[in-house]
């Protein structure tokens, strides 16, 4: 029996030595025989060459090599050998615990070389621990107490075994306590360390994260003074198409029209001032010579902007973006046609100015009023100006001689946090000749100064002083309806049966101390006009009659925007009312401190200048009422500047104009100063 199991146990180490090696299918019988075969060919190609019992066994070595080699199952382990990567080789060899371990534990130099210093005076290990729920919080969440209670005797009886004779059991159980405690409050301050290192860590990624965002603001920047460039290119190429189609018309045009040649006798020539009087007499010739180039009285079609500048939209709402010093006296009107775009001011200095947004630089002047321009607006590259000389002039800023130019170095005053810089040096003073061109007719029909106006289109409505509102047709450059507000005021009154649409005293200021008309905006024959009398009339241009009169304000309305849907209000009593246009009655109403003198809002925010050094902002989205100006800059300066206070510190003047469009907000102060500001 035993024998039976020793053969047993031999043959069963036979065949385990006959497995397979790494996994192949060779086995070890059959590596000992190719070695012993490579050995005498070896010895044969070493050995004497004159033995011929050598050769013989070499070639008889070498068939039975050839013969195993051509065997399928050897050739098939050969090429296993050959396409085995040395990863595969390893895998074969290690296990997959090993390689993981000295993968883990191998680090480059480049790591090991850059390790930074770690303020941490705690170790991995404690912070893993510190990480572990402890055990009395782990019983006390699942409910054990009970538990506990019924082996209390147990644990007892097991304590009183292990403690000391000497010391009582209380005492035994209290320094388990303290230890408990010590341990708990090594764990916590291990957690409070922990703690303060993630929220280093979390302000190191913030401060790189702000450093990203100034690049790529910067980089946005470029790519809109990129863009500018290319649409101003776009613009000359555009023109220079036009004229060269032009040329090629007057060239078509007059090659139809040339005369045959006029025969000359040569034989008797004519005396010289004949043939001057017959050249003078020849109209091709004299007409030809009279009429000015088409070219030259060609307006060129107002260059509509493809893309807005959006790199506002990223700063953080209330940041200043530029601040410039424009006039020397209040301002009485300012208005943009888009952000970072063109700009128009006018001021109490008889002066109006325009601005590049961009550069921050002033482009030139518009010379024709001869008194202060009260009201104007921009569309596109079209201004139109009231003044108090009781006339209105158009311009076309597109005829301006005028170059952008790149302005990278204000970046500093462009970011999301507002950076509070000085107000900005005036630009030098523009050439006189810039703006020459510009003018395009002048509209005289008023006879008071004009304090409103508005134009869409080919229309354009002003009211003045003299109580009248004016339409005007902008192709033919003439008044077409002349609206008298006291007389349709009656007639509305009249037709309703009623006072709400008479003329009434507001009873807050006297009719004196404010415009007649404070507003007006039109769009198409809809016409919304506020007066001194606090009302605010709703007219048909076609009929030239009111068909609503809106009464809730109690003083002057100063301003007013409506939309679709809604009618914003503005008014010396100091509140801003939202109508509902449907329905004619008050949707929202809000009060101020100081009384209203102007008003825009955008499709998410109502800016309000209230007789204060900030900008009054409502947010309809949220509800939310903001201010933004110079005025919390002051502030926050001379809190500040408490302790030590600066000489020569200004406080910000109030604010009397302001315009808001997709979030780009100017405004303008009674300092002569305007404020271009992110909201």
């Amino acid at each position: 029996m035993a024998n039976h199991d020793g053969s047993h146990a031999s043959r069963h180490r036979r065949g385990a030595s006959e497995e397979s090696v790494l996994g192949t299918g060779v086995t070890t019988r059959q590596i000992e025989a190719f070695g012993r075969k490579v050995t005498t060919t070896a010895s044969h190609l070493m050995g004497p060459l004159a033995d011929p019992s050598s050769s013989v066994h070499y070639q008889h070595a070498m068939s039975e090599l050839h013969k195993e080699l051509r065997r399928p199952g050897i050739q098939q382990r050969v090429f296993s050998y050959a396409k085995a990567s040395p990863t595969e080789l390893v895998r074969s060899k290690l296990s997959t615990t090993e390689i993981q371990h000295r993968a883990l534990t191998y680090l480059p130099d480049d790591l090991l070389r850059n390790i930074p210093d770690s303020e941490n005076v705690y170790s991995l290990f404690q912070g893993f621990q510190a990480t572990i729920p402890e055990e009395e919080e782990e019983e006390s969440g699942r409910g054990t107490k009970k538990h506990r209670r019924l082996d209390s005797r147990t644990s007892k009886l097991l304590e009183l075994g292990v403690q000391s004779p000497k010391e009582p059991p209380s005492l035994t159980d209290l320094r388990r306590d303290r230890d408990k405690s010590n341990h708990r409050l090594e764990m916590m301050n291990v957690r409070k360390n922990m703690c303060s290192a993630e929220i280093r860590e979390i302000d190191n990624k913030i401060s790189n994260l702000n450093s990203m965002r100034k690049i790529i603001l910067d980089r946005l920047e470029d790519v809109e003074q990129d863009e500018r460039q290319a649409e101003q290119g776009l613009l000359e190429l555009d023109n220079r198409i036009e004229e060269m189609v032009e040329d090629l018309d007057d060239v078509a045009t007059l090659g139809h029209a040339v005369t045959p040649p006029v025969e000359v006798d040569f034989e008797d020539p004519a005396p010289d001032h004949d043939v001057d009087e017959m050249n003078e007499s020849f109209m091709s010739a004299s007409i030809y010579e009279k009429i000015a180039s088409p070219r030259s009285n060609k307006r060129h079609k107002p260059p509509r902007r493809k893309s807005i500048p959006i790199r506002h939209e990223h700063f953080e709402p209330g940041s200043k973006i530029r601040e410039l010093q424009a006039h020397n006296d209040m301002i009485t009107a300012l208005d943009f046609d888009t952000p970072f775009g063109t700009m128009v001011t006018s001021a109490l200095d008889d002066t109006v100015r325009v601005w590049d947004l961009n550069a921050g630089r002033c482009i030139g002047l518009l010379e024709g009023h001869h008194a202060s321009v009260r009201c104007l607006q921009v569309e596109d590259n079209i201004v139109a100006t009231g003044s108090m000389d009781a006339s209105i002039r158009l311009w076309d800023l597109s005829k301006a001689d005028y170059t952008p130019r790149e302005n990278r170095s204000t970046k500093h005053t462009q970011n999301a946090e507002g950076d509070e810089g000085d107000i900005e040096e005036p630009s030098p003073p523009p050439h006189s000749s810039s703006t020459r061109d510009c003018p395009l007719f002048s509209l005289e029909a008023h006879v008071d100064e004009v304090t409103a106006l508005h134009f869409r289109g080919d229309t354009l409505v002003s009211g003045s002083a003299d109580k009248t509102l004016r339409q005007w047709d902008l192709v033919k450059g003439r008044c077409v309806q002349t609206l008298d507000v006291l007389w349709a005021a009656a007639q509305a009154s009249a037709a309703m049966n009623s006072t709400d649409g008479q003329w009434r005293a507001t009873g807050r200021l006297s009719d004196a101390s404010a415009d007649f008309v404070g507003a007006l905006q039109c769009f198409d024959a809809a016409l919304a006009c506020g007066t001194a009398d606090g009302m605010v009339r709703l007219w048909d241009l076609r009929s030239g009659q009111v068909h609503r009169s809106l009464v809730g304000h109690t003083g002057p309305v100063t301003c007013l925007q409506f939309d679709d849907v809604h009618l914003v209000t503005g008014s010396l009593d100091r509140s801003i009312r939202i109508w509902d246009l449907r329905t004619g009655s008050i949707h929202d109403a809000y009060a101020y401190d100081h009384p209203i003198t102007s008003m825009m809002f955008d499709s998410r925010r109502i800016a309000a200048a209230a007789g204060e050094d900030v900008v009054k902002i409502y947010d309809k989205t949220d509800g939310r009422h903001w201010d933004c100006g110079a005025g919390l800059v002051a502030a926050a300066a001379a809190t500040a500047a408490a302790a030590a206070p600066e000489e020569g510190r200004r406080p910000a003047a109030v604010v009397g104009r302001v315009r808001i469009k997709d979030g780009y907000l100017t405004e303008g102060r009674k300092d002569g100063n305007v404020g271009v500001w992110s909201c």
